[in-house]
């Protein structure tokens, strides 16, 4: 919204062997981000940068939406607000530094030894966090946030593939993609296994085996990414 900014930002982790997840979080009031948000619903705060201190965190907000004026006026006189200037002003925009007493949701990912990744989003006191991490992190995020107070609901967790190359061979892959572009698995399908055979120069044997094991392996790993329990409840079935 307002290009590039010189500011501190923290590391984003990104390792293939860790899953994504998606947290909702409730904001309290007593922090300044919950309570002005709730009352100007149709505003966005959208933390673009931010760094927690022994007992209190400085931050930088992108903040938007109708009645803006009000709406700083107001954050200006939260008592967590400590100190707050506003760098930019814009039609319906503006650039704020600010310091608080209470970053509530800086200090549970820095006691739960989570980088925090930004920017991140903040709609009717509700914040959308997307975290990279491992399970034992999003669990000690969880702690913490529930001994803040801060209620949350977990939107998904999923194991990230980053590189297709860790999961199909070259030939797979160019396989996969021509049979999904050609609409082999299109209900109903748009292309036969001999066209696609055909398409690719290969046998029809040779294209079915190389198509199988691909889907094996997709199968595979979306179970054990995304169908943990359920796997674990059917292994232990009778």
């Amino acid at each position: 919204m307002f290009g590039n900014v010189d500011w501190f930002t923290p590391l984003q982790a990104r390792n293939r062997d860790m899953p994504e997840a998606k947290l909702t979080l409730s904001i309290p009031d007593r922090a300044w981000p919950g309570e002005i948000t709730r009352a100007y619903p149709e505003a966005c705060v959208r933390i673009v940068a931010a760094i927690s201190q022994a007992e209190s965190g400085v931050g930088l907000a992108e903040i938007s939406g109708p009645d803006l004026d009000a709406l700083l006026d107001d954050m200006m006189e939260h008592p967590a607000v400590q100190s707050m200037e506003i760098l930019q002003h814009g039609d319906g925009e503006s650039l704020v530094q600010f310091e608080t007493q209470l970053p509530l949701l800086l200090f549970a990912a820095r006691d739960s030894g989570l980088p925090l990744e930004m920017p991140f989003e903040i709609v009717d006191g509700e914040a959308t966090w997307n975290l990279t991490t491992s399970q034992d992190a999003i669990s000690a995020l969880g702690d913490q946030l529930s001994a803040m107070g801060i209620s949350y609901s977990v939107d998904f967790i999923q194991q990230k593939i980053t590189n297709a190359d860790d999961l199909l061979t070259d030939r797979q892959q160019v396989l996969v993609a021509e049979a999904v572009s050609r609409g082999y698995y299109d209900t109903p399908r748009r292309c036969t296994l001999t066209e696609l055979a055909d398409a690719v120069d290969l046998a029809k044997s040779t294209t079915s085996e190389t198509l199988h094991r691909a889907e094996e392996r997709v199968m595979k790993e979306f179970a054990a990414t995304a169908l943990d329990d359920v796997v674990e409840s059917l292994a232990e079935s009778p």
